[in-house]
């Protein structure tokens, strides 16, 4: 799928050597893997093997999440683990590297998460889309006007009574005015079909496409938040547990209060359920901001694959302007090769013979009178 593709750069568990039973992996938003098992909650960095027994390094019950620092309720790596975090798609400066972490605003106003600065992104490009179509639009109304201009100044009978050779090139010139008015009229239409609609029409659903994609991860955030929350809250809960069982341990052993050993056993099953809780708050934001992160990655590539095509489709078609002028600029030229012709042709030698043989009075000179 679409999905699987998106997501194969991925850190993914081998799966040559599988877990052992009630076993699950997790990523840590730092890239690296834990374990958790799903019967016991407990927790470890440590890859449990197949034989019997739990890992060294369990983090069961440990008042934190794994190494990392909270931002709006994502789990980022400290400063010093940073380096070790690989790009996902690295020399390619793909949206699904760089847009994690919120935008801030200056003088403390709410800033918007990146994946919403990458959708503020592609509802540009679509306006940018549309004014460009409207900007050709006001470019075949040029043309329009212009041919209409030119059609009409062809038809003056300005110089009508030009005669000859000259007359000929003259009338050639002004129906060269008609021809380039077709010409325009023409470029006009064809910028209308092949450029104008093809930007308006590109995407008509797209503000839709983009809401979906919008609430979709604005739902998995939000169930981050309230993971996250949960976590807190279980955090501060199992502190206290652990504060009481202290303070009941001190007291014995000081012989300050008169609990007995079933006192401490019963505030050392609160604290352990305490931390069973924490541990299950801890599992389930992971798996929420495990979920979170795919679906980013997967809809940002998604957004990067509409802006290439977006992109692509824009030069095309302005490509495809420039190749309408260009064939406009030799259909003109082939107005003017026939009054080119004609120029050339001009006489003045035969201009004049045709006139006089068609005006003259008369070719009999006068003569001085004699007496």
């Amino acid at each position: 799928t679409a999905r699987t593709s998106s997501l194969s750069q991925l850190p993914m568990e081998d799966l040559k050597e599988p877990l052992p039973p009630q076993w699950r992996c997790y990523m840590s938003p730092q890239g690296r893997r834990y374990y958790v098992n799903t019967s016991s909650n407990e927790t470890t960095w440590e890859r449990p093997s197949s034989a019997p027994g739990t890992p060294k390094s369990s983090m069961r019950h440990k008042n934190s999440l794994p190494a990392g620092t909270a931002i709006n309720c994502v789990t980022f790596p400290l400063p010093m683990s940073m380096a070790e975090q690989p790009l996902l798609k690295p020399d390619e400066w793909s949206y699904c590297d760089y847009f994690w972490m919120d935008k801030k605003e200056p003088q403390g106003a709410a800033g918007v998460s990146g994946f919403e600065v990458l959708l503020q992104k592609q509802l540009k490009g679509k306006q940018m889309q549309k004014e460009m179509a409207e900007f050709v639009r006001e470019r075949i109304k040029i043309e329009e006007e212009y041919a209409r201009s030119l059609s009409k100044l062809s038809q003056i009978p300005l110089a009508g009574q030009e005669e000859g050779t000259l007359g000929k090139a003259w009338a050639q010139l002004k129906k060269s005015l008609a021809d380039e008015a077709e010409v325009h009229l023409k470029f006009s239409s064809k910028l209308q079909s092949e450029v104008e609609k093809p930007l308006l029409s590109f995407r008509d659903n797209f503000k839709k496409d983009m809401k979906r994609f919008d609430h979709h991860i604005a739902d998995l955030r939000k169930q981050l938040i309230g993971r996250y929350a949960a976590v807190e809250k279980a955090r501060r809960a199992l502190a206290d547990r652990q504060k009481d069982l202290e303070v009941k341990s001190q007291q014995l052993e000081l012989k300050l209060s008169n609990k007995t050993e079933e006192d401490i056993k019963k505030a050392r099953r609160k604290s352990t359920q305490a931390g069973d809780e924490l541990m299950r708050c801890v599992d389930l934001y992971n798996q929420s901001q495990s979920k979170w992160f795919e679906e980013m990655v997967t809809t940002s590539l998604e957004l990067e694959r509409l802006e290439v095509e977006r992109i692509e489709m824009i030069r095309q078609h302005l490509c495809q302007y420039t190749t309408l002028r260009h064939e406009t600029d030799m259909f003109n030229q082939s107005t003017m090769e026939p009054v080119d012709q004609l120029l050339q042709g001009v006489d003045p030698g035969r201009d004049r013979e045709l006139w006089v043989n068609e005006n003259q009075t008369g070719e009999i000179r006068p003569v001085d009178i004699e007496i």
